[in-house]
């Protein structure tokens, strides 16, 4: 009988430390339990697309990771009039100038955010990368594109993960302010509002996206 190959890892990528304190709460133990017989790393990359790119690159080139499933996640701007802070974006793809890069899962991340996260709307769409923080009328030319959110690191980790490699993608961010939300400054999220506390809540979701779709099927 041929072995089994191995378990596939999971790197999620989240640029703050309040993102990722946010998502090791629900860890257990470690680098944390994918509770799908591969691994859950959680990697803080720092602000912006360059620091995006730069960890998450460094990060897939070693051989605990070179397979590994990456997910982008953390805080959005939501573009859309009718969006809240809380809300949860599923990105269909991820967009910048230097291309695009089509998201795995979207509808099984969805049903999954919706048992994580009951009561939270869920928005699916494109979601564009900026390189900073998106303001005023920045989020009426940018939703004129299509893209329904913004945020600094998602595009570029996404096209850092396939540039070293074919592997599944995916982007979550939840909606830290919005057009009739605007936060004065980022840091009004360690206030305790509630896009930390749903970002604290939807790690099961992202485990089930990663046993669902990465696990070698007997």
């Amino acid at each position: 009988m041929a072995p089994e190959p191995a378990p596939v890892p999971l790197l999620i990528a989240c640029a703050l430390g309040i993102e990722q304190f946010a998502l090791r709460r629900r860890e257990r133990g470690g680098r944390g339990d994918g509770d799908a017989g591969g691994p859950v790393t959680v990697l803080r990359t720092g602000m912006g697309p360059a620091a995006a790119e730069r960890s998450v690159t460094r990060m897939l080139a070693g051989p605990d990771l070179q397979r590994a499933a990456v997910l982008a996640t953390g805080f959005c701007a939501g573009l859309a009039p009718g969006m809240h802070p809380g809300d949860l974006v599923v990105a269909e793809e991820t967009r910048d100038p230097r291309g695009s890069v089509p998201c795995v899962g979207t509808e099984l991340l969805v049903k999954e955010l919706g048992r994580a996260a009951p009561g939270r709307t869920v928005h699916t769409g494109p979601l564009t990368g900026s390189d900073h923080v998106v303001r005023g009328h920045e989020r009426s030319e940018l939703l004129a594109t299509g893209a329904i959110a913004a945020d600094m690191e998602s595009a570029a980790t996404l096209l850092s993960a396939v540039r070293t490699g074919e592997r599944p993608v995916a982007a979550v961010r939840v909606v830290v302010d919005a057009p009739e939300h605007e936060l004065v400054r980022i840091g009004t999220v360690r206030g305790g509002i509630s896009a930390f506390r749903v970002l604290r809540s939807v790690l099961p979701a992202f485990q089930e996206w990663h046993r669902s779709l990465l696990l070698p099927r007997r």
